[in-house]
């Protein structure tokens, strides 16, 4: 409940985890049967780059910051949908703003699709049902984010994701992300799932992956993003994502974009990235 992601927004992490999402929204768009899209941990849903919180931290500065140059065209294809995101959040909120997963995630929605945003802390639940109150495509429940994975799923539609990003801010929440993972995907075998995680304990995020890899049941896919060595678990090295049941050339599509990021947001000249559960990490 301490958590504020407006000290944080825009970041590294934000990067990785608003590009995947934004390219699974767009492979859900692809078809026209309505899909559903639930963020379990959905925080304010937008946020200012200018406000004192980012003042403070500077974090945008060494993520979206550094996505100003134009990359190749190939790397651009894909940010594409991304970047129409954040600049629809713009049009919407101001110059400075920057969207969170909810923001994203509405800028996707067609007239059939629906979009659940479920926040625990109180007050950012408030301004997040403020926020969408309006747009009958979405619904503001406040609520536990692992209650609602549970409850929600599976959804009308039968098509859709699920993005799980909680803050870490307890120990063991690595494995517990792992077991959730397992429960959720038995009750929703179909469904995209995003499950987000920082590079921190690296030994703890490998045993994860292994017991997912033998535990699913499903396609999945393990795509990390390395701005620095992974050898202090004191430091955020990076972040990762694990997508079940991924569309079937993200794999492809990460190793074009994951490199490019890689080498662009490295610091102290190391930057590396994976595309596989089992795979190795490779240096930028």
């Amino acid at each position: 409940m301490n958590y504020r992601h407006a000290f944080h927004a825009g970041n590294h992490a934000d990067v990785l985890k608003h590009l995947v999402l934004a390219r699974v929204l767009a492979h859900l768009c692809l078809k026209d049967k309505p899909f559903r899209a639930l963020d379990a941990f959905a925080g304010l849903g937008v946020y200012d780059l200018d406000a004192d919180e980012s003042r403070r931290t500077g974090e945008w500065h060494e993520g979206w910051g550094r996505l100003a140059a134009p990359f190749p065209d190939p790397v651009e294809a894909l940010l594409a949908p991304y970047r129409a995101a954040v600049a629809a959040a713009r049009e919407r909120h101001g110059p400075h703003a920057y969207p969170g997963s909810p923001a994203v995630i509405r800028e996707f929605l067609r007239p059939g699709d629906r979009g659940v945003f479920v926040e625990l802390h109180p007050q950012d639940a408030a301004l997040l049902k403020d926020r969408y109150t309006s747009d009958t495509r979405t619904k503001v429940l406040h609520l536990d984010g692992w209650t609602a994975v549970n409850a929600q799923i599976p959804p009308p539609e039968r098509r859709g994701l699920v993005l799980i990003d909680p803050p870490y801010e307890v120990p063991g929440e690595v494995d517990r992300l792992g077991a959730h993972l397992l429960k959720a995907v038995a009750k929703w075998p179909t469904g995209i799932f995003l499950a987000w995680y920082p590079v921190k304990d690296a030994a703890a995020i490998d045993r994860m992956a292994a017991e997912l890899d033998a535990g699913l049941g499903r396609p999945a896919l393990r795509l990390d993003l390395l701005i620095e060595r992974p050898d202090d678990p004191t430091r955020l090295a990076g972040s990762g994502l694990v997508v079940v049941n991924p569309p079937w050339r993200l794999a492809e599509e990460a190793l074009v974009f994951l490199p490019a990021l890689a080498e662009r947001l490295a610091r102290t000249g190391y930057g590396g990235f994976r595309c596989d559960p089992l795979g190795k990490i490779d240096a930028a």
